[in-house]
């Protein structure tokens, strides 16, 4: 029988990037390295000299991840397996380092030989094409690939099974068989999805101070907030980006973060960094129009999320009285923008309040754990048996944010600002209710991950805010 059409003679050739994978091996370790490790960028354009061969090995030697931390696309997977059935070979061909390359390989265990780049090769394009011919010669073998390098060995291949190809891959024309694998559609809003949009809701506490100072129907300040809300939202989202690249070893492990579209494959690391750095300039442009005050509140919140991201979300305690004050700073960024007055009680409710939120977060991820009460949190500093501590402080949090809040009405600063103060005293048992609602939900293992995205979504807690604000109304008018 003749060698090229018998399918034990003629190995099934897989390309690692983007097809195996839903992700770039090389870009995702280069960006992880300098995110976590920015003083390598010299040596990185260095290596990038040396060639790509070089380049590729530092990074795979500075971006270790193990076999399972990988997004593998689950339909090349079955094309692996059925032809496996058939008694076809398959061979991991891919441009990768050998680290990389050899580390999937022994996880998954179904290559019969592994082809990968050298410290003096790298095995992309006509270089693959080459390889293999001279191996299995002109037409020997089946490829699987998925972007413009693979245009070459197509030509070569007896059979081309083209992978979520991208533009020049689709347009691939030869002679030869042709197999187009379909795979899941990607949402063309993943961009939208990776900025998580949705959180900017949570900057609309920048307009916070307007409200309560009965400034929102001054047109100057408004605008002002509306700038800043902008601006802080653009300088998030950045953040939100730089925060998934760093943490995508994590996020793959999870059982909903593994969805994001970074940890997906669904947005390349490429298309992220270009997002995030627009973003952020994006954010700094708004803020040039706003006073210095809000620049340096701003700046703050920079320097305390990227100290966040990759040191203290991993410590125990500190994680979440940093995001309590995070939330925090984005009152006092509004007070900043518009130039209103800060309450001190406002300031220490918001500390309780958001202190509250944020260790409820953390008792929905501990919730999740396995039973075993020494299983620890991934990328955090918690077990499993401090879940009780952290309800307990938690609960301990709502009720001395609605002690706050109590205090703050009976101040002399309410009386003069309100017409009818004593409206404000019900304020305390709804926020009370709210609080107390979201850690009953969470003990029942029924609440979001992110409290606050809750109470943006919950109608319960939106007629619980609509009724806090009437209230708020009636007594600055009555």
């Amino acid at each position: 029988m003749d060698a090229v059409s018998d399918n034990r003679h003629v190995p099934l050739c897989i390309d690692l990037d983007g097809t195996l994978i839903a992700t770039d091996t090389l870009w995702e370790g280069l960006v992880s390295v300098l995110i976590s490790q920015p003083w390598l960028l010299f040596a990185v354009i260095g290596w990038a000299i040396s060639g790509k061969a070089v380049l590729k090995r530092e990074i795979a030697a500075r971006y270790v991840r193990k076999g399972d931390e990988w997004p593998y696309r689950a339909e090349v997977l079955e094309r692996i397996r059925l032809a496996r059935e058939s008694g076809q070979p398959v061979w991991l061909v891919t441009g990768a380092a050998e680290s990389t390359a050899r580390t999937i390989a022994d996880h998954l265990g179904l290559f019969d030989r592994v082809l990968h780049s050298s410290d003096t090769e790298n095995l992309t394009s006509r270089r693959k094409r080459e390889r293999l011919v001279s191996l299995c010669g002109d037409g020997g073998f089946d490829y699987a690939g998925n972007s413009r390098d693979d245009l070459a060995v197509f030509d070569a291949a007896r059979r081309a099974i083209i992978v979520a190809p991208d533009r020049a891959a689709s347009r691939w024309g030869s002679s030869n068989e042709a197999e187009l694998l379909p795979l899941e559609k990607i949402s063309p809003l993943a961009i939208l999805k990776s900025i998580r949009v949705h959180q900017w809701l949570k900057n609309i506490l920048i307009a916070v101070p307007l409200v309560l100072n009965h400034e929102v129907a001054n047109f100057g300040l408004l605008l002002a907030a509306i700038v800043a809300f902008f601006s802080f939202s653009f300088l998030a989202s950045a953040v939100y980006v730089v925060n998934d690249i760093s943490d995508l070893a994590n996020d793959r492990q999870h059982p909903r973060k593994r969805l994001r579209p970074l940890a997906s494959g669904a947005v390349s690391i490429p298309v992220a960094s270009a997002t995030a750095a627009a973003l952020l300039l994006a954010s700094i442009g708004l803020a040039s129009l706003l006073p210095p005050l809000f620049w340096a509140v701003l700046a703050l919140y920079a320097l305390v999320t990227t100290v966040y991201t990759f040191v203290l979300k991993r410590k125990l305690l500190v994680d979440v009285f940093t995001l309590a004050g995070l939330y925090t700073v984005r009152i006092i960024a509004g007070a900043a923008a518009t130039g209103v007055d800060l309450s001190f009680w406002l300031l220490a409710f918001s500390i309780f309040f958001f202190l509250s939120l944020a260790l409820v977060k953390r008792y929905v991820e501990l919730d999740e754990l396995a039973e075993e009460s020494d299983m620890q949190l991934k990328g955090r500093g918690y077990v499993g048996s401090d879940k009780d501590m952290i309800g307990q402080a938690g609960i301990a949090s709502a009720f001395s944010a609605a002690m706050v809040l109590a205090m703050y009405v009976h101040s002399n600063e309410v009386v003069s600002m309100y017409p009818q103060p004593a409206l404000l005293w019900p304020l305390c048992p709804l926020i009370l209710y709210m609080l107390l609602r979201i850690w009953v939900l969470a003990r029942r293992s029924q609440m979001h991950e992110d409290p606050v995205v809750f109470i943006m979504r919950d109608w319960r807690s939106q007629l619980t805010t609509i009724a806090g604000a009437g209230l708020v109304l009636l007594a600055a008018l009555l």
